[in-house]
């Protein structure tokens, strides 16, 4: 049986949008980088939502909206408490939705792991990192400075071009082409994975593994 949900002292029956728990040691948020709207599912870019989606799908969760400019989904893993997130701010403004999630669930830094796109990375390959730059994406580039620091750990997947296109940026807000969905479907799972690998075991077991 999964530990119950605790809510906070004090506080009303929860809303359909709010999640009453308390944050806990053993809790961590993931946060999946993208753009809403349906318009952008089965994106390069939306590469991060589909992550989350995958972890709220085996969870059995429901996607909720809060007050934190993002949508919301909690899972249980082995015991360990995720706080799944998808900002609704687009790419460029993910901080704003990130902080918000940060300060209400008062979890520190390095218990969030922020999944996104990588244009600089092979389509299909994955590449994990405890800290670092924010190797030209925008989203990162918005957490790392709101945040002002780079240590939180971030799952990086490539998906570049396998054939050349005139207009990266058109090309990472349009379909994923026919001829890659499947690459692109076996990385959104083993994004999964390493994101359940680095929960568990931590973050330097899951870049042996899957980097």
């Amino acid at each position: 049986m999964q530990p119950r949900l605790r809510r906070r002292k004090g506080t009303r029956p929860a809303r359909a949008t709010e999640l009453p728990f308390l944050p806990g040691p053993e809790m961590k948020i993931i946060v999946g980088l993208g753009n809403p709207g349906k318009r952008y599912d089965d994106t390069p870019h939306n590469a991060g939502f589909a992550v989350v989606d995958r972890l709220a799908y085996k969870g059995q969760s429901i996607w909720k909206s809060n007050d934190c400019l993002a949508l919301v989904a909690t899972v249980w893993l082995s015991g360990v408490a995720l706080l799944l997130a998808k900002p609704q701010t687009y790419v460029n403004l993910s901080s704003r939705s990130v902080s918000l999630l940060l300060s209400e669930y008062r979890v520190p830094i390095d218990d969030m792991v922020v999944v996104c796109d990588d244009l600089a990375l092979p389509l299909g390959h994955i590449r994990i990192k405890a800290r670092g730059g924010d190797g030209g994406h925008n989203g990162l580039k918005s957490i790392v400075e709101t945040l002002v620091t780079q240590e939180f750990t971030r799952v990086r997947l490539g998906t570049a071009p396998r054939h050349e296109v005139v207009d990266t940026a058109e090309y990472v807000i349009s379909p994923i082409p026919k001829d890659s969905v499947e690459l692109f479907d076996q990385m959104i799972i083993r994004g999964k994975e390493a994101v359940e690998c680095i929960c568990l075991a931590g973050v330097t077991t899951a870049m042996n593994r899957f980097n």
